[in-house]
């Protein structure tokens, strides 16, 4: 018998104590190897003044077991609360998302029989990077973040996940049309590295029709690789049409640490009544199984359960007369699936993990190229309620100096100056483009900071610079509409 794995498990808010306990029934029945380190963490950590709802010393089980079951958690309402999950998945680099999301037709109501896909969803960059601002009475910012070391890294991971499983396909989801850089970066990187799976059948969508597409036929679906934003909202819509986001569990990945979960809430509303699903939690610990190296204990689990939901026997969530059998609470159906232990499903297909080694991060490029790097201009933004578009121009022309020239104003990404439409709506955020008055020319800090202190003279209040940077010779930054 190999060594008891060291685990890290917190039971969580709501519904989490109760789908938690029905979970660790069946894995203890099952002969899982694991050892438990109990954590505190969610709402009462909240409340006692930890901003992230997690302790330093729960931090410290964490990185010492390196692996984590949790139940969802509540986070109180107000402001000053940040997303435990978002801050567990980039604290510990938990960079890959994976949401497997299958029907279980005839047995649970779906209009999709035929599903069965996985979600491979970027973790830590993308808009889930956090980073917000208020700019004016007007205006917030929110900076979209796309790497191209953690675009390698999730490409990677999607396609050697599909190498590991036996999938056929991984289709790439962007919005590249219309952010070039940003998503666009993300389908060069997998136009790269799809090009080494020569095996694996690779395609590209535009992630709007993508997501119909998936909506509509998500049998045309294997392994979808997406940054996060679009990972986060379209992974909860592919588990609804396969049958209930109750039924999913999600693997979270990273180099030295894995956090697995349901991909439901807490649900306060059914706490205590002993009605919950516990099958998202289930299916995410049998992931978690797999990863530790006991895929026998997974499949175990696994096809117990699948036997339990084949023969009937399902929680008010997903019950149907005439289709279900026996309407159970949470515990009867941890009770349920527990005495299949050994048996497999006959009309379902059985899984089988045996195949499938443990979970392997591949590795970024050790190298790459460094491009030269120019600085060619600045954009600064400004807070401004003074008029029209051309009566600001006109007074940002003559803060330009001899060395700078006023490009053009840009409102809310459309050009206003110079020859601006008056149809154009705007509001009290300007970006003004400086470039060199020589053509092909380069700028200096020093020649920045003189033109803050230009227009802060002025009365003008500016709110923020971007530089401008060529990178062997190609434009680092986008143009305007209209530009």
């Amino acid at each position: 018998m190999s060594q008891n794995v060291p685990i890290t498990v917190a039971h969580g808010d709501g519904i989490g104590p109760e789908i938690m306990a029905a979970t660790l029934l069946i894995l203890g029945e099952a002969g899982a190897r694991v050892e438990i380190e109990t954590i505190e963490i969610g709402e009462k950590v909240f409340l006692r003044g930890h901003g992230s709802g997690i302790e330093p010393g729960a931090w410290e089980s964490l990185r010492r077991t390196k692996v984590f079951l949790k139940a969802p958690i509540t986070t109180p309402q107000g402001g000053g609360y940040k997303s435990l999950n978002v801050t567990t998945r980039k604290m510990l680099g938990l960079y890959a998302n994976v949401r497997p999301c299958a029907s279980y037709h005839p047995f649970v109501d779906t209009k999709h029989p035929g599903m069965d896909l996985v979600i491979v969803r970027e973790n830590e960059e993308d808009l889930y990077a956090g980073i917000e601002y208020r700019q004016t009475d007007d205006v917030y910012q929110s900076l979209k973040i796309i790497s191209r070391p953690g675009t390698e890294k999730i490409v990677r991971y999607a396609f050697e996940y599909a190498t590991r499983h036996n999938r056929r396909k991984v289709t790439c989801f962007t919005k590249d049309n219309i952010l070039k850089m940003t998503d666009g970066l993300f389908h060069k990187v997998f136009d790269e590295i799809g090009a080494q799976y020569p095996a694996i059948e690779k395609e590209h969508w535009i992630v709007d029709i993508g997501a119909a597409k998936l909506a509509d036929t998500p049998e045309a679906f294997d392994v979808i690789v997406l940054p996060n934003m679009y990972g986060d909202i379209l992974s909860d819509v592919a588990a609804q049409i396969a049958g209930s986001v109750g039924l999913a569990g999600s693997a979270n990945i990273g180099d030295q640490c894995a956090m697995f979960e349901a991909i439901h809430g807490s649900a306060p509303r059914r706490a205590g009544q002993n009605v919950a699903n516990p099958s998202g939690l289930l299916l995410g610990a049998v992931m978690m199984l797999v990863h530790i190296g006991q895929p026998d204990v997974a499949e175990r689990v696994h096809n117990a359960w699948l036997r339990a939901i084949e023969d009937g026997v399902h929680t008010s969530d997903i019950y149907v007369a005439g289709v279900s059998r026996d309407k159970v609470s949470t515990t009867e159906f941890a009770r349920a699936v527990a005495d299949r232990l050994g048996l497999v499903p006959e009309r379902l297909k059985a899984v089988s993990y045996r195949a499938a080694p443990r979970e392997t991060i591949a590795s970024v490029a050790a190298s790459r190229h460094r491009a030269k790097k120019a600085l060619v201009g600045v954009d600064v933004f400004v807070h401004w309620r003074g008029g029209s578009p051309d009566q600001l121009g006109e007074q940002v022309e003559s803060l330009s100096g001899g060395d700078l020239r006023l490009s053009m104003i840009s409102n809310r990404g459309v050009l206003v100056y110079p020859g601006g439409f008056p149809e154009t709506f705007c509001v009290d955020q300007w970006r003004c483009r400086f470039l060199p008055r020589t053509e092909g020319g380069t700028i200096t800090h020093g020649q920045i900071i003189a033109l803050l202190q230009r227009i802060g003279n002025a009365g003008l209040d500016s709110i923020k610079t971007e530089n401008l940077y060529t990178f062997d010779g190609e434009l680092g930054y986008s143009l305007d509409q209209g530009e």
